[in-house]
């Protein structure tokens, strides 16, 4: 018997459906209670990671070449890339990041695809380790292989199964972080070595930086959305 997806949402909203909703609503109230503390900063530097990698992605999409990759533990970083298309890459870092954080939050939604995604994240932790710049990339890798790998022993051996919380977590937590460092980076105030305002100046298009992040900051709250949206059909 094949089942279609549930795309009105009827009977919304199941056990499945709630849990995922008051945990992404929770997710969303601690990120926000804990924005300017400590305790979230490993965790806005891996959406740092997540911008600067997807940069590096475009890159090597488009033949390119990454001479390195840095995050820095004031939340910036930069990506150093030689060829490729450029106008590609300038707005895969901020797009890609919440991109990335929509894939994390639908991952959540199933242990077999948490899993996966963790695994995936783990191994492209150890090859962004292996083109870091800077200690602080380097730490960063190193303590996220480790905190995911423990997770994971707990997940398999014991009764705290939490890696799936551990992933929509981080998913949420990237796609907020990265709706908030395109308004605070492009909108709210004009950073005139941003990504966007390069971008303005080699696109044809008669649209300014400001421009630019409007319309990245109206892309990554679609992802946003979209990701609860999917989550919940997937979950129906």
């Amino acid at each position: 018997m094949k089942l279609k997806p549930n795309w009105e949402l009827k009977n919304c909203c199941n056990h499945d459906q709630v849990v995922f909703l008051v945990t992404v609503g929770v997710c969303t109230v601690v990120i926000l209670a804990l924005w300017r503390t400590i305790l979230l900063r490993p965790f806005k530097l891996v959406t740092v990671f997540l911008h600067e990698a997807s940069h590096a992605i475009a890159c090597k999409l488009t033949c390119g070449h990454v001479e390195g990759i840095q995050v820095h533990a004031d939340e910036g970083g930069t990506t150093q890339t030689r060829g490729g298309i450029y106008w590609i890459i300038l707005p895969a870092g901020y797009l890609g990041s919440s991109f990335w954080g929509m894939v994390l939050i639908l991952a959540s939604t199933n242990l077999l695809t948490a899993r996966i995604a963790a695994g995936c994240f783990v191994v492209a932790l150890l090859i962004v380790l292996c083109v870091a710049k800077n200690w602080t990339l380097r730490g960063l890798c190193i303590g996220f292989v480790v905190f995911l790998g423990v997770v994971w022993v707990l997940q398999e051996t014991t009764k705290i199964r939490i890696l799936r919380y551990i992933i929509l977590f981080i998913g949420v937590m990237n796609s907020l972080f990265s709706v908030y460092d395109i308004y605070d980076d492009l909108i709210s105030r004009r950073v005139h070595s941003s990504d966007a305002e390069k971008f303005a100046e080699v696109c044809p298009c008669p649209c300014n930086g400001v421009g630019w992040g409007i319309i990245w900051g109206f892309i990554s709250l679609v992802f946003l959305c979209g990701a609860m949206y999917i989550g919940l059909v997937i979950l129906s």
